[in-house]
């Protein structure tokens, strides 16, 4: 049987978990004969009354002693982020991240694990879980990173940036920006592993969530070069403050609710991966409040890098074909933004509502925003758009 120890707690579309279910067929017959639960770690305070409490036991993550430098930092301070979420559910040093220790096994199910590998493919990165299907309890956490993927976030930022120039060091904001990516990334897989799904309408409210797909945020100041120093925000975001207040907390009445009066909500991967899916406002790799509007600035953030691309996008003494594998992210640039403006037209905004929460139930976009998205779109196939600048052809 189940530890007695540890209260399961019902899964809530709005709430941004994974859970599990099975069916009851005891169950009452008023009552739903589907179980459903939330998959999260087992967490307690030590004075039940108190309004911030250290944990009865601290959920303890482990880092791979293989991630050198300067990534060994990132990760662990972007995984280190999760103790802020803890802290908005009042819990004091609920969440730590050490290195791993040296005669431990990366697959011993006492240990949460964030694992760093190599491997020819794409780099994939994830955040799975040991889950009691009884109660859906996090038994162990284990994180895999890619090496790979810090490569294609630096190959982005020597696109935008063209940051080899002749006579000089390399531009550090290009690592800069990859390692920025890093942190964000090590704190959106752990937070799966904390239970929590992808949700990419927050890019819509100010960057609420790690738990989104982040497209560098990339600025255009005066003349010059795009700015990267904002690609990626810091720290925890708004919505995992209240996912993990949901989830872990122990005032949970209306959370969710008070939430989405401050524009703060959950859209599921399955509602917003699909090109074909209906929100106008959760997609993958976007940004903005409003995805034309954001196609349109991005458009310009392209065309600004293009113009800058060039022998200074690639270091001294590689082969000039290599020009080409480093382009390809800078011209397709704006391709999700594309998806995503698109997605607005004939497009229906709505929430998880449930009968009674006040939540939005549907609502179409509105004519003027379609026919926006419908001019920012016809300018991704204008001539001028998809010619590449003449000196870079040559």
């Amino acid at each position: 049987m189940p530890d007695n120890d540890y209260q399961p707690l019902a899964f809530d579309p709005r709430g941004g978990y994974f859970g599990i279910s099975f069916f009851d067929y005891a169950a009452p017959v008023d009552q739903p004969i589907r179980k459903q639960f939330i998959s999260r770690h087992r967490l307690k305070k030590k004075d039940p009354s108190a309004a911030m409490s250290d944990p009865v036991k601290p959920i303890t993550y482990y880092l791979d002693r293989g991630a050198p430098e300067p990534i060994r930092s990132a990760l662990l301070d972007g995984a280190r982020w999760w103790n802020q979420a803890f802290e908005a559910a009042g819990f004091r040093n609920a969440f730590r991240v050490e290195l791993m220790p040296e005669d431990a096994d990366p697959m011993d199910v006492r240990y949460n694990m964030i694992q760093w590998v190599h491997r020819s493919t794409r780099g994939w990165s994830y955040g799975a879980s040991v889950t009691d299907p009884r109660t859906g309890e996090i038994i162990k956490g284990h994180v895999t990173l890619g090496s790979l993927r810090v490569r294609q976030d630096y190959m982005i930022a020597e696109g935008l940036l063209a940051g080899y120039e002749q006579g000089k060091a390399p531009n550090p904001a290009m690592m800069q920006m990859a390692i920025s990516r890093l942190r964000q990334l090590s704190a959106h897989e752990v937070g799966h592993t904390l239970g929590l799904s992808h949700n990419y309408v927050a890019s819509a409210a100010n960057r609420a969530s790690v738990m989104d797909y982040p497209h560098p945020l990339i600025e255009l100041p005066g003349s010059g070069a795009p700015e990267l120093s904002n690609a990626y925000a810091t720290g925890i975001g708004e919505w995992d403050k209240v996912a993990i207040t949901w989830g872990y907390g122990d005032k949970r009445a209306d959370v969710l609710g008070d939430a989405y009066k401050r524009g703060i909500y959950f859209i599921s991967d399955a509602d917003s991966r699909p090109e074909g899916s209906a929100h106008p406002q959760s997609h993958l790799w976007d940004n903005g409040a409003n995805a034309a509007d954001e196609l349109q600035r991005l458009l310009q953030v392209r065309a600004r890098a293009l113009e800058r691309f060039g022998e200074n996008t690639i270091r001294q003494g590689m082969p000039y074909s290599k020009l080409e594998e480093v382009l390809v992210p800078t011209y397709l640039l704006h391709r999700y933004q594309t998806e995503a403006a698109a997605k607005m037209l004939g497009g229906l905004n709505y929430t998880y509502a449930s009968r009674g929460d006040g939540q939005k139930i549907t609502e179409m976009v509105p004519a003027a925003d379609q026919k926006k998205a419908l001019d920012a779109l016809i300018a991704t196939i204008d001539s001028k758009t998809l010619t590449l600048p003449e000196p870079l052809l040559k």
